[in-house]
């Protein structure tokens, strides 16, 4: 009971913590203002994409400095940042086969 009692603290600043991190609200748009967001505030285009399941894309959009923005297209018309970060390396394409 006592560990109990003292993960319970740790819980809620953890979640605090994490609360107060770039990514505490999800931002959701709808796509076509996601992607003029993307475009016109953080210079980004889109430079990878792939179909998660039936209703739903992933795509990646990256600037010159490196930043990357994960976002996640729904049919429905809408999209959300998901994740985002620095660094990013494209890495050679497959040949088509």
């Amino acid at each position: 009971m006592k560990k109990f009692m003292l993960t319970i603290p740790l819980m809620i600043f953890a979640s605090a913590a994490a609360a107060s991190g770039p990514l505490a609200d999800v931002i959701c748009d709808t796509t076509l203002r996601m992607e003029q967001r993307l475009k016109t505030t953080l210079t980004a285009e889109k430079t990878a994409s792939g179909m998660r399941s039936a209703d739903s894309i992933v795509e990646v959009w990256t600037d010159d400095r490196g930043d990357w923005v994960l976002v996640m297209r729904y049919a429905a018309g809408n999209s959300c940042i998901v994740a985002m970060g620095e660094h990013w390396e494209q890495a050679g394409e497959k040949p088509a086969s």
